[in-house]
C-alpha cells in the first residue's frame, strides 16, 4: 500500500492578495479631476478672460484638481488602491486639465499658439507612446516628469490669474513668462528622453528577445 501524498502546509501556501476595487477614494478624486476640467474651462473664458473675479475663481479651481493628482496617487500607493481604471484615468486626467489650460489661455491670446501645440503634441504623444510599449514593459514616470508637471502647473496657474490688476503687474508677468518658459524647456527634453527611453525598451526588452528568437528559429 503507497503512502499518501502529504498535505500542504496551509501555513505555507501563499495567500492571493484581493484586487481593490474600483470604486475607491484614489480614483474618486481622479473622476473629480476630470469633472472639474469644463469647470475650470467656464471660468476661465467667460466674458472673454476679461472678467477679474472670474479668472481669480478660473485659479481657485485649477489650483484645487492640480492637488487631487499628487493626493490620489499617495492615496493608491499607501492604502494599496491601485486599479487598472486608476492607471487608464489618472494621465488622462491629467492631460485633459493640462489641454484645457493651454487651449483656453491661447484662444484668449494670453499664450502663443505655438506652445500650446509643442506642449500638447509633447503630451499626449507621450501617453499615446506608453500604451504602445506596455506590451514590452511599463516606463514609470521619472524626476523630470515631476519636476515638468511642476512648473506647468505653477506656470499655467500664474496666466490664469488676472495678472494685469496686480500690483506691479510688469514683475509678476515675467515671473509667469520665465516659468513658463523653464515648463516648455524641460516638457520638451523630458520627452525627447521618453522617446529614447521607449525605443530602448521595444528594442531591449524580454518580450522583443523572444521575438528574435522566434525570427531566427523560422530562418
Amino acid at each position: 500500500m503507497s503512502e499518501s501524498a502529504p498535505r500542504p502546509d496551509p501555513m505555507t501556501e501563499p495567500v492571493s492578495t484581493p484586487t481593490p476595487s474600483a470604486w475607491n477614494i484614489a480614483n474618486a478624486l481622479t473622476v473629480s479631476r476630470i469633472l472639474l476640467v469644463p469647470v475650470y474651462g467656464w471660468l476661465l473664458l467667460v466674458g472673454s478672460g476679461h472678467d477679474s473675479t472670474m479668472r481669480w475663481w478660473a485659479a481657485a479651481v485649477f489650483v484645487i484638481a492640480t492637488a487631487t493628482d499628487r493626493v490620489d496617487g499617495d492615496l493608491a500607493r499607501s492604502r494599496g488602491l491601485i486599479t487598472n481604471f486608476g492607471k487608464i484615468a489618472d494621465p488622462i486626467a491629467d492631460k485633459a486639465l493640462m489641454s484645457m489650460a493651454f487651449i483656453g489661455l491661447a484662444s484668449l491670446g494670453d499664450l502663443p499658439w505655438w506652445i500650446t501645440i509643442v506642449v500638447l503634441v509633447r503630451e499626449w504623444g507621450v501617453t499615446v507612446m506608453r500604451f504602445v510599449v506596455i506590451r514590452h514593459g511599463v516606463m514609470p514616470a521619472g524626476r523630470g516628469g515631476k519636476v515638468k508637471t511642476a512648473l506647468q502647473s505653477l506656470g499655467l496657474t500664474l496666466f490664469t490669474l488676472p495678472l494685469a490688476t496686480f500690483p506691479g503687474s510688469d514683475v509678476w508677468q515675467l515671473v509667469a513668462w520665465v516659468v513658463l518658459g523653464l515648463a516648455v524647456l524641460v516638457t520638451v527634453v523630458t520627452g525627447l528622453d521618453i522617446a529614447y527611453k521607449a525605443n530602448r525598451l521595444r528594442r531591449t526588452s524580454e518580450r522583443a528577445a523572444m521575438k528574435r528568437a522566434a525570427r531566427a528559429a523560422r530562418r
